[in-house]
């Protein structure tokens, strides 16, 4: 009888052990991608703040694409007030009580005037850190880049950025999930439909040359900001999303048939489903 029991006890804890690891690598959860919001005044920055708290309390992870507070386009004397806006951003961040990570777009840099190749991100790097880096959340890992570096007056993945790609591409499992964030597009149809033309501008230079660094690895989904323009595209198994704009057409509606809203993504697994939400 006390064989019984022990025995009975032993199969129990297996039990929990296993069902334990089942449960870990059952990952599910849900995160939202808000990109180009363009806060400029305490009107858009309040638009944001009711988006943030409109969130299901399903979502657990807040992402950026970039574009948060326009700064490049401010007087020297208005930057102080755009740091103001980005710290005041900051803190809507902050009270929603979830993890979150910010990408950076091209206005979020200095003024042009101000910019010497080395200040360019001060502002942003001051007030959410650094402009690239990656994490993990329940199994996946999130790749965030600084797509808005230039060279001959293109974006670029600049050479000391592509380094640390390299090496953490090298130092990720093959089979784990990946989500690359970035705000210039890697690919985006833009020009074709809107302009009937084609044309390089507005994705990053050496988009190639990143994107064939995953060829081995489980990359599935690629985030995009900067066109405001919703987009889905889909090239050799991987996802491609640019998530429309917060602020639409930059707060005054809706930009060629983007109305203003912000990308939901549901993950099972290592599969995913998305809506966009207006």
């Amino acid at each position: 009888m006390v064989m019984r029991r022990v025995t009975t006890a032993i199969l129990f804890f297996l039990f929990l052990v296993l069902s334990g690891v089942e449960a870990a690598c059952a990952q599910e959860f849900k995160f939202a991608f808000l990109t180009d919001m363009h806060v400029h005044s305490d009107s858009t920055l309040g638009q944001v703040e009711r988006r943030l708290k409109s969130l299901p309390p399903q979502v657990e992870l807040l992402l950026s694409g970039g574009d948060n507070v326009d700064i490049d386009n401010l007087k020297t004397t208005d930057l102080s007030a755009g740091e103001q806006r980005l710290r005041s951003l900051k803190s809507l961040f902050d009270l929603t009580k979830k993890p979150y990570h910010m990408a950076i777009g091209n206005h979020d840099r200095l003024p042009r005037d101000l910019r010497n190749g080395k200040n360019d991100f001060e502002l942003f790097e001051k007030t959410f850190g650094q402009t690239y880096y990656s994490f993990e959340f329940k199994g996946w890992k999130f790749i965030v880049l600084n797509s808005v570096e230039t060279r001959d007056n293109q974006y670029v993945i600049g050479d000391k950025q592509l380094a640390w790609l390299q090496d953490l591409v090298k130092n990720t499992a093959q089979d784990q999930p990946l989500v690359i964030i970035s705000h210039v597009p890697f690919l985006s149809v833009y020009y074709p439909v809107l302009e009937g033309r084609y044309t390089a501008t507005d994705t990053f230079a050496n988009q190639k040359q990143v994107f064939d660094l995953f060829k081995e690895h489980s990359l599935k989904l690629v985030l995009q900001g900067h066109m405001h323009l919703y987009e889905e595209i889909k090239v050799k198994g991987v996802q491609f999303i640019t998530a429309g704009a917060v602020s639409g057409n930059w707060w005054h509606g809706t930009f060629e048939g983007t109305t203003p809203g912000h990308l939901e993504v549901q993950v099972q697994g290592k599969e995913f489903s998305w809506k966009y939400v207006k």
